[in-house]
């Protein structure tokens, strides 16, 4: 009998005020993108030799609404990527922790993913939610979680 492994992940993304009150917050599913996943296979048989080529650690978000797709390479309007801070969580849990500074992710933020650079690269993942409005004086924490079961 073969064993399926099952990638599902989350988004957590929470707007705060200048005086560090939480204004906002959103929590979703994504969409394991049909990339992500091609990158995840190259990444596992080639670790060892080549770790530096496979950092895929930088999140975006934008104001894109249109749905998400396993065939999705990018956000439909992407307003800033940033880098974020690997970690294991535990029980087969990736995460990644990006904070995006004061007037650097300003606007209607409706979509989140997960990619291999800060710019381009592979997408692992896709979520589109209801809208969090960042203001120029906000910050914006997004994490993200991929689970393997």
């Amino acid at each position: 009998m073969s064993e399926k492994i099952q990638l599902s992940g989350r988004y957590i993304a929470t707007v705060y005020g200048p005086d560090g009150a939480v204004k906002d917050s959103v929590t979703g599913p994504n969409v394991v993108c049909t990339n992500g996943k091609e990158w995840l296979a190259s990444f596992l048989s080639s670790a060892a030799a080549a770790a530096a080529t496979f950092t895929q650690r930088y999140v975006a978000v934008g104001t894109g609404t249109g749905a998400e797709a396993a065939s999705d390479t990018g956000l439909g309007t992407e307003v800033a990527r940033q880098t974020g801070t690997a970690s294991y969580v535990s029980n087969q849990i990736y995460q990644v922790t990006a904070t995006f500074a004061t007037n650097s992710a300003v606007g209607a933020i409706t979509e989140y993913g997960m990619f291999s650079s800060n710019t381009a690269g592979t997408m692992l993942s896709r979520d589109v939610e209801s809208v969090v409005n960042v203001g120029a004086s906000d910050t914006l924490t997004v994490v993200y979680q991929l689970t393997l079961s």
